[in-house]
């Protein structure tokens, strides 16, 4: 007994290369079936392996996603979160394509575990979306010792601005931070 598929096979315009396709769950083994479409796509080939009835189900328990939600941090050292809260100002251009984001912190915690950790590498800000980094870092020193800490970010694209904002809309909330508009 034969059984009656319909796919659509699509190629894609970016690349020559046919993409892979997954057959449907009972399709895969012994007789093979073939559909061509017309203009010019993937061939699909599925085989049949056991009839839906005599198939068992393994697993018992019911398929769970798991979803871990990072908290916002800004790291200064990859893998150590700064404990202060910094001061932030931004700036954005009157046509929207590009802003500036400068972070300042005073007294970063940085400064009393970098002795043991290392250098500091950049900066880092690290959400459940990923990871945000620039190398425009300077510390200020106050009678030899460091007092302060500047990082930048620079946004060039109305996607990277949007991206930063997440960011920051998540972190504020993490820290108990407000937007206050001068």
């Amino acid at each position: 007994m034969a059984t009656v598929m319909k796919a659509l096979a699509v190629a894609s315009p970016v690349s020559a290369r046919a993409q892979p396709r997954r057959c449907p769950a009972g399709l895969s083994g012994g007789a093979s079936q073939s559909l061509q479409p017309s203009f010019g796509g993937v061939s699909l080939h599925c085989r049949r392996t056991q009839p839906a009835l005599h198939r068992r189900r393994r697993c018992t328990r019911p398929s769970m996603q798991v979803v871990m939600m990072a908290k916002p941090t800004i790291q200064f050292i990859q893998g150590t979160d700064e404990q202060t809260i910094p001061d932030v100002r931004l700036t954005k251009s009157r046509d929207g394509t590009n802003g500036v984001a400068i972070f300042t912190f005073d007294q970063p915690s940085v400064f009393d575990s970098s002795a043991e950790l290392g250098d500091i590498t950049g900066f880092y800000m690290i959400d459940d979306e990923g990871v945000l980094q620039s190398v425009d870092v300077s510390a200020k020193f106050v009678n030899g010792k460091p007092a302060r800490i500047e990082a930048k970010y620079v946004m060039r694209t109305p996607r990277e601005w949007d991206r930063f904002m997440r960011f920051m809309e998540r972190y504020s909330q993490a820290n108990g931070l407000q937007f206050v508009k001068k």
